[in-house]
């Protein structure tokens, strides 16, 4: 199976060391604004991921996430987050650490998309498996 979204061994490192301290995850790929377009990483505790929103699957076990109109202009990439040294956004927890989430993609090939056709993502109002994970119909 075809995965949407990867991690590097330094995203791991980084995710397991937030969930120390901040229990369990979410991430969602910011559309703009305030942050540009990066991971942005939240308590699940205290995020409300859009009910439309497109699940893309687990990074370190932490479920990753994106808007839908943004998925659209994406759908065609896999994720790779990454993490580099420098300031991380200003509402994302890793903020304080001195480096920031980052992603990277890859176009995928043409087998891969006829594959994930076949497997379309769920959007997050439909997902009740991820424990306590809130939207913004819950």
């Amino acid at each position: 199976m075809i995965k949407r979204v990867l991690s590097t061994k330094k995203t791991d490192d980084l995710i397991n060391e937030l969930s120390k301290i901040h229990g369990l995850l979410v991430f969602h790929q910011s559309g703009g604004c305030c942050d540009g377009s990066s991971p942005m990483c939240f308590p699940r505790s205290e995020f409300r991921v859009g009910s439309r929103d497109i699940y893309l699957g687990n990074i370190s076990s932490q479920p990753f996430f994106m808007s839908e109109d943004q998925f659209e202009y994406w759908k065609h990439t896999q994720l790779i987050i990454d993490v580099v040294d420098g300031k991380g956004g200003m509402f994302s927890l890793e903020g304080p650490t001195g480096k920031r989430f980052l992603t990277r993609s890859r176009v995928y090939e043409e087998n891969e998309i006829n594959e994930l056709l076949k497997n379309p993502p769920q959007i997050a109002s439909n997902l009740s498996n991820i424990e306590g994970l809130k939207t913004t119909i819950n």
